[in-house]
């Protein structure tokens, strides 16, 4: 039985495709994983990738991507695989997410993979209830090819969730492990909304205990309203699973009281924000 706790990639017999319970999707969401080999140019604090390494998605068999998400969306669809395997509820579809274990941009196939999933999301007739989504670290922005695969999803009626954790140089490195400019991840975000609709996504913890400090919330939120990007809104949530990375230990979840009042201050500089603790 699926749950938000266990977001376990394995389905038998599948490489590229997996079903999750996703609290910001509100049901069941279908994953397509483009990096098999655990693979991230970045290395987030809180991922749950076990034996996550530095690096890019491997060549992707496209045609077994399809065959496969076919397949699932068959079963979903037409037979009764969320009947014995969603709890009572949450036997809704909702997306078809690229995820997965690593950023999924950076695969050469990526525009590819988004004109395949676009096609079966119209074969199957799933209509703007079930999102075709793409859940980015932004940093590949710069590639034409990931640009090109962006504009084909909001072609096709997608949207992006773009990872924004942090706002300052130091709490990027401290919480995504990579040295990135706040301008830079900026300017992939204002690109990114302007090919395809984008919402912020922001993960928010206590670090050594202690909450996010207010001059790291005003950077962030500096990202989110002062560049210039028309994002749709912000996705905030918390620490639901159990990290596998160096550092996990130093992190713990804020009260809801906590993530309601960091919300309170996107609403204020008029920003839409769900939240998902």
């Amino acid at each position: 039985m699926l749950t938000v706790s266990n977001h376990n990639r394995a389905l038998d017999g599948f490489s590229y495709v997996y079903p999750v319970l996703s609290r910001r999707a509100g049901g069941v969401s279908v994953g397509i994983n483009l990096n098999p080999n655990n693979a991230c140019n970045w290395q987030c604090v809180y991922c749950q990738v076990a034996d996550l390494v530095r690096g890019k998605a491997p060549k992707i068999d496209l045609a077994r991507l399809e065959s496969e998400l076919r397949a699932f969306l068959a079963a979903l669809c037409q037979g009764d695989w969320l009947l014995h395997n969603a709890p009572e509820g949450s036997r809704t579809l909702r997306d078809i997410a690229f995820s997965g274990n690593g950023e999924p941009t950076s695969a050469m196939e990526f525009a590819d993979a988004v004109t395949l999933a676009a096609r079966l999301h119209a074969e199957f007739d799933l209509g703007p209830a079930v999102a075709l989504r793409l859940i980015t670290n932004g940093s590949l922005l710069g590639q034409a090819r990931v640009r090109e695969g962006i504009r084909r999803l909001g072609q096709a009626g997608g949207e992006v969730w773009f990872k924004v954790d942090a706002g300052s140089a130091e709490g990027i490195e401290r919480i995504n492990g990579v040295k990135l400019a706040p301008k830079t991840m900026a300017r992939n975000l204002k690109t990114c909304a302007d090919l395809c609709p984008t919402w912020v996504q922001t993960c928010v913890f206590r670090w050594d205990g202690l909450p996010p400090q207010d001059s790291e919330l005003d950077a962030w939120l500096d990202i989110l309203t002062n560049r210039g990007a028309a994002v749709r809104g912000v996705l905030l949530y918390g620490v639901a699973r159990p990290s596998l990375q160096p550092g996990s230990a130093r992190i713990s979840p804020l009260s809801t009281e906590e993530l309601d009042r960091i919300a309170m201050r996107v609403k204020e500089k008029g920003l839409t924000v769900y939240v998902s603790p």
